[in-house]
Formats: C-alpha cells, structure tokens, sequence
C-alpha cells in the first residue's frame, strides 16, 4: 500500500509501538502486563486519548505476534 510506519513514534504522553501518518494508525504490542486489571485501564485512557486525536488502535498480544 505504500505506507510507512514509525517504530518507537512519541506522541503527547506516550511512545507507540508503531505508528502510520498516513492512516493515522497505531499498532500496539501488549505483554503479560496489559492482562492486569491496572493494565487494561491504563490502556483504556491510552486508546481514548488517541483516539480524540484522531488515531485509531490496533492492539495485538506478543503471542499473537510471534
């Protein structure tokens, strides 16, 4: 598609895993961490920040990635 992604990309408060200017995409790799009740919270605030900005989030676990 022609598109580039961002590995490591700051915006506002966070550091996204990877990010596409283009599509205003964020592609988000969880850890065990994120299974915790404090860490879907966390990464509930997260995606609705985001999202106000305009970016939408993809989330995958690390197993699913590898």
């Amino acid at each position: 598609m022609g598109v580039k992604f961002r590995r490591q990309h700051p915006i506002g408060p966070y550091v996204l895993d990877f990010y596409c200017y283009e599509l205003r995409l964020a592609v988000e790799l969880d850890g065990y961490r994120h299974n915790a009740p404090a860490g879907r919270e966390s990464d509930e605030r997260r995606t609705a920040t985001l999202a106000a900005r305009g970016i939408q989030v993809l989330r995958f676990t690390n197993l699913q990635v590898l």
